[in-house]
């Protein structure tokens, strides 16, 4: 029997009972599940991985949907690439180790990620040079108001920054009026040649120039590596893992108030169409910042997890009598060490953000999906 307690299907381990916890495990049964739920006239919670996602000690009252579907099919495509229509239940991780085992590159830097592959393309998870946007080829949803099944292209998600139309429509729950249902992705048939390595602290571990050509198992074994080393790949034994990942997003700011910022903080010029995770290694960096190519004033990412740290709160920080942490391994992710409630959670989420205000004016957006508390 399924778990009411939504603690039990987040990586936080945190979150309070629901109403009614509905597990699809086929496409079928999770269209029922959802068709249902809209029927009548409420708003299903749909739950892949539970990676990103913080909900209260209340719960969530309504009917939770555990996404468990499973299938890879190979589409047809252009010779030399690979593409795949994926079930949105689909372990992330596991994904990316079936395609590096078959040669295929595209999302092997995108290894240890947590979660479901319907998540992937909602939040455009990314890290080490390579976002979701840069294989998504489409995803087939549940539109709610039509009750058809509607495929959408890649360019219709207004794909962004841990962001997509997805996330953002409707609010809270996400995906209130659409079910991610499958997703389709393109690699591309390397010949065991990796996609070029395109994040710095990636090219050092591996040994390599930014650009460099690898194995895929190779970057996936480097990434893997760096992931555990901060505590981002899920593992029982340790309590650092359990978490959302990086709880908040990398700044965006007017390129004046990164100027204000003492010099060793990183920070890297965006403009529109600049990769989310290409990185300006600070040595190589002057300060200037381009003129923007469209509207607006030139705009500079900032790191959290520096902002954090140098806002006096370390690795491992907890307020008093808190059983949330801050990782002891990386400054960007919070923990629940020892049975954590939602609220002691969100109590330390919200002393960063007032702390990072305070110290240097920026304000951290959390990048989970939070239910039920607030932050």
């Amino acid at each position: 029997m399924t778990s009411p307690l939504l603690a039990e299907h987040t990586t936080l381990r945190v979150g309070g009972p629901a109403d009614e916890i509905v597990t699809a495990a086929t496409e079928e049964s999770l269209v029922a599940a959802v068709a249902a739920v809209w029927d009548r006239g409420e708003d299903p919670l749909v739950v892949g991985g539970g990676s990103n996602l913080l909900v209260g000690d209340d719960g969530y009252d309504g009917t939770v949907v555990l996404v468990r579907t499973t299938g890879i099919r190979r589409l047809d495509s252009d010779e030399g690439r690979v593409r795949l229509r994926v079930q949105a239940g689909e372990n992330w991780d596991a994904l990316v180790a079936a395609t590096v085992e078959s040669g295929w590159s595209g999302i092997e830097a995108l290894s240890g990620i947590p979660g479901s592959v319907g998540a992937a393309p909602i939040q455009n998870i990314g890290a080490y040079g390579q976002d979701v946007a840069g294989v998504l080829v489409g995803v087939t949803v549940l539109d709610r108001e039509s009750g058809d099944r509607v495929h959408l292209d890649a360019a219709e998600l207004a794909l962004g920054y841990r962001t997509s139309v997805l996330k953002r429509h409707g609010g809270l729950p996400p995906v209130r009026d659409a079910v991610v249902l499958s997703v389709d992705i393109e690699l591309v048939e390397s010949g065991g040649r990796s996609q070029p390595v395109a994040y710095e602290q990636l090219a050092r571990a591996l040994g390599v120039e930014l650009g460099a050509v690898v194995a895929p198992a190779e970057v996936r074994s480097a990434v893997l590596a760096l992931r555990a080393s901060k505590g981002m790949v899920l593992d029982a034994a340790d309590p650092d893992t359990r978490s959302a990942g990086s709880f908040f997003t990398n700044p965006t700011v007017p390129a004046a108030v990164a100027a204000v910022l003492p010099a060793s903080a990183p920070r890297w010029p965006v403009e529109d169409g600049t990769a989310a995770d290409t990185v300006i290694p600070l040595d190589r960096f002057d300060g200037s910042v381009p003129a923007p190519s469209g509207h607006g004033a030139a705009r500079v990412k900032l790191s959290a997890a520096w902002l954090i740290e140098n806002a006096g709160i370390p690795r491992g920080f907890a307020l008093p009598r808190s059983r949330a942490a801050i990782s002891s391994k990386h400054t960007l992710a919070l923990t629940n060490h020892d049975g954590a409630t939602a609220a002691e959670v969100a109590e330390l989420a919200r002393f960063v953000v007032l702390r990072v205000r305070a110290e240097f004016g920026v304000d951290l957006v959390p990048e989970p999906v939070t239910l039920g508390v607030e932050i």
